[in-house]
């Protein structure tokens, strides 16, 4: 089976980072391809681990290279997937998890079919305001530009597959597990399932003759 393409989207603040670490922790089939940014590194935040960060004339050049299956602008920062991130990925036999906005996870839908769309919900809103201000790395202009775009995100959660309310973390994370195991069983997913119960019919009749 090819593995898959996960994208998990949520307002910023409604912890889909948190979560994405949590489970790419406690799954060794899963790879994080890691997103391109021309924001300045946050405290605790390396390059080449958490993002690639790049300055605005490096990002301008690798996209009209055409090096990004996606990019946007979100918070007024420039943001990227690079295509050789995922497909560094597939090449090792694990399932990508993207962790993209929603911008960036429509262009992604409109070039790769078949990709595993999880939105990520806040428990609330006044818990999603607190958590964006316990970040304390952003002026309060731009956090008001942040909740009013997660606003307008949380308007096309139709456009997902799933939904997962982030309440309790361990929760939100065995939820993401379980639709990435239940998308690998679906039948349009088994290249290798005719060949399969076509061998189990023929050891079935043969069991049957010997009977």
């Amino acid at each position: 089976m090819k593995p898959l393409l996960v994208i998990l989207s949520s307002p910023s603040g409604a912890g889909k980072t948190t979560l994405a670490d949590r489970l790419l922790a406690a799954r060794s089939d899963i790879g994080r391809s890691v997103s391109a940014t021309t924001r300045l590194p946050r405290e605790g935040e390396f390059d080449g681990r958490d993002y690639y960060f790049l300055s605005r004339a490096v990002f301008a050049r690798r996209e009209r290279a055409g090096e990004f299956l996606e990019s946007a602008t979100y918070g007024g920062n420039r943001y990227g997937t690079l295509r050789s991130e995922v497909e560094r990925l597939h090449a090792s036999g694990r399932h990508v998890l993207l962790v993209i906005e929603v911008a960036g996870a429509r262009k992604v839908r409109r070039r790769i079919r078949g990709a595993v769309n999880i939105f990520l919900l806040p428990p609330s809103g006044v818990e999603l305001i607190r958590r964006l201000g316990a970040r304390r790395t952003e002026p309060a202009d731009v956090l008001k530009k942040r909740l009013t775009i997660a606003k307008r995100e949380l308007s096309v959660v139709g456009e997902y597959d799933y939904v997962v309310l982030n309440d309790h973390l361990d929760s939100a994370v065995r939820d993401v597990s379980a639709i990435i195991d239940a998308e690998v069983l679906r039948v349009a997913r088994q290249s290798d399932l005719k060949s399969r119960v076509t061998r189990l019919r023929r050891e079935i009749a043969a069991a049957s003759e010997r009977r």
